[in-house]
Formats: C-alpha cells, structure tokens, sequence
C-alpha cells in the first residue's frame, strides 16, 4: 500500500499539470510501473486531446504488458472525442489498474470492463485527494452546476475596503499573482455591479499565464456602464439581470456583444441559484467569485458557494466596509464555521482555505 501511494502521489502531480487548460474535462495522471521501475507517464492536457492513460501507454510502448497502470480518475469506457481509454488497457497487457477515484458519471463502466477482461483493479488509493483535485469535475459531474469559489482579501480587522471605498490594494504582490493565477484555473470570474461600479475592474490574468475566463456581472437592473473595461473585451462579458432592467439598455449591452442572461427576481436581486442553472447548461464548470461584500452574503445565503479562499493583510483599516454583508446571523454560535482548514503564507499575507 505504500507503494500505491507512492505511484499514486506522483499521478496526482502529473494530473495538477492540465490544471487550468482541461475544463470541462477531470485533470488526471498516469504512471506505468513494471518490476519496480516506471515506464511510462503522462497527463491529460487539454480537453479533446488524448487522455493521460493514452500518453503513458505510448510511453511505456512493450513494457506496459504486465505493469501496474496507476490512475487518479477511472479510465473512460466509452466513444467520445477520443477512443475508450479501457480498451488502450487491455489491449495493452497492463496486469493491474490502481484506481484513486470512480468517475461519478453514471456511464461510465471502466472498472467493471476491466475486470471483465481479466484485468485486476483496485480503487480508493488516495481518494480524497483525488477527489480535492478534481472537486470541480466531480461536483459539475453529479449536478451540472458550476463549483464556485469565493475569493475575499482583507485586512485583519475584516475589511475589504477603506470607509471611502479605497480597496487597493489591500494584500501584496505575491497575492495578487496567485489570485490571477487562480483565474486562469476557472471557467470565470464573478462580481457584483458595485465592484464594476466602484472599480471599473479588468479581471485579467494578467499577472500570470494563462487562458482569460468569461467575465460574469450580476447586475439586476443592467446598471453598469457601456464604457466599463470589461465591455472592451464583450464576447467574454455575461450579465445576470432581472426584468428589472431597462430594455434599451439590454439591447445596447447585448449589440456591443455582451451576453444577458435574465433571470427571476428574488427580493429585487438576481436569483443566484437559478444562475448557476443557467451558468451550468453553459459549460461553465468552476467560478471565482470575487465579491463584493453584497454579492458574497448573498452567495453565501444562497448556498451556491461551495469553497471559501481569504487573504488577510498585515493592515488595520479601522471602520471600513465589511468583507461580508449581512447574513442575518444574530447568535456567534450560528456563525458559518469553515471546514477542512488550509492555513498557508503567501509573501506578507496568510490565507485561509476551507469549505462551508
């Protein structure tokens, strides 16, 4: 078993590489080993590409007959863009597939075709790993809806902002390059109209490398201006308004190219759960959310959020605004408690990671 977490360890590495550049496709690596020595590696690069497995038995050319194939996601069984990675197996003469995790799509059989042609599986080797790697797939995989991830920088006494609205920049430069880095990982980036009101943000990965997300605004009344940056770049722009919004103004939105999603009204603000419905039968798998401070309460009283990342700054700034609005929460013993807790150092700043 220390030998599968060893070669599993090193499978999971090579899954992280398509990070970023596989949506909506699951990140997985392979390792082929055979009398102790590895023969063949690889790792799925880019959606409609060749499969991690497809790699590393190539790779591996002769000697994978009789090795040991470790895996961090079951190989497909079926026709897509590309052939049953089951097939590939068998016909490969790999003895043994260590497996970290079944595919939680409901057609696939992979296990269960291998086995059938002789060959020996086993799974559950570093799941919850796998699992976390992947959180995204496996969450838009079972319910079509999108894995959101709210982004808050703060200062340490819990502010986002200065009293005048000033925000940046409140963390360092070493945040701000993971935060961009972040981006390029997603499907897109949400705000609120406030933040786009406020800080006519470009929401670039321009700090690092990388695909440029859709760019989402939720703005009940189609209030942001045709002049905004993110109107600069419309084909990656969604708005999520209401009926609320003034007619001439969704058709002005939507001839500069932007795309408007409109959506029912709850409490006069956009319905977020039927937003990620929307969102979903787009395609669009993983979501940042990076505020501001009303949008995240009401993500979060929505219950879309799925997991939390907060920077906190060495910096005091007094009575500023709030990271979150008001959840209704009266009693501190009815306060979200984050679970699963990651606590790191990012240049002069902490973050904190953790799961609603």
């Amino acid at each position: 078993m220390e030998d599968h977490d060893h070669y599993m360890n090193l499978a999971l590495q090579l899954a992280e590489k398509g990070r970023g550049t596989v949506s909506p496709n699951p990140m997985v690596g392979c390792v082929i080993v055979k009398d102790g020595k590895i023969v063949g590696t690889g790792y799925h690069r880019k959606a409609g590409g060749p499969h991690a497995e497809a790699f590393a038995l190539r790779r591996a050319g002769n000697k994978a007959r009789g090795a040991v194939m470790y895996v961090t996601l079951e190989p497909c069984s079926h026709f897509g863009r590309t052939p049953p990675c089951t097939k590939a197996i068998i016909s490969a003469g790999i003895r043994e597939a260590v497996v970290a995790v079944r595919d939680p799509s409901p057609r696939m059989r992979g296990i269960e075709d291998l086995k059938r042609a002789g060959v020996k599986a086993v799974v559950g080797v570093m799941e919850d790993e796998a699992k976390r790697t992947n959180e995204v797939f496996m969450k838009y995989t079972k319910v079509k809806l999108p894995f959101v991830t709210l982004k808050l920088a703060v200062t340490l006494d819990g502010s986002i902002a200065a009293s005048t609205g000033s925000s940046r920049y409140i963390t360092s430069k070493g945040s701000q390059k993971m935060v961009h880095g972040l981006r390029t990982e997603v499907d897109a980036v949400m705000v609120g109209k406030n933040t786009v009101l406020k800080d006519n943000p470009r929401l670039t990965p321009r700090l690092a490398k990388g695909k440029d997300p859709l760019k989402i605004v939720v703005d009940s009344r189609a209030e942001i201006p045709l002049s905004c940056n993110l109107m600069k770049n419309p084909q990656k722009l969604i708005i999520a308004t209401t009926g609320k919004a003034k007619k001439e103004k969704v058709g002005a939105l939507e001839r500069k190219g932007a795309t408007i999603i409109t959506c029912p009204s709850l409490g006069g603000k956009v319905d977020l759960n039927y937003l990620m419905k929307e969102l979903g039968k787009r395609d669009v798998t993983g979501i940042l959310l990076e505020g501001g401070a009303e949008l995240a309460a009401a993500a979060l009283r929505a219950g879309i959020v799925d997991k939390m990342m907060v920077f906190i700054a060495p910096k005091i700034a007094g009575k500023g605004i709030q990271a979150v609005g008001d959840l209704g929460i009266r009693d501190m013993g009815k306060a979200l408690a984050l679970k699963d807790i990651k606590i790191k150092r990012v240049a002069d700043d902490v973050l904190v990671e953790g799961y609603p």
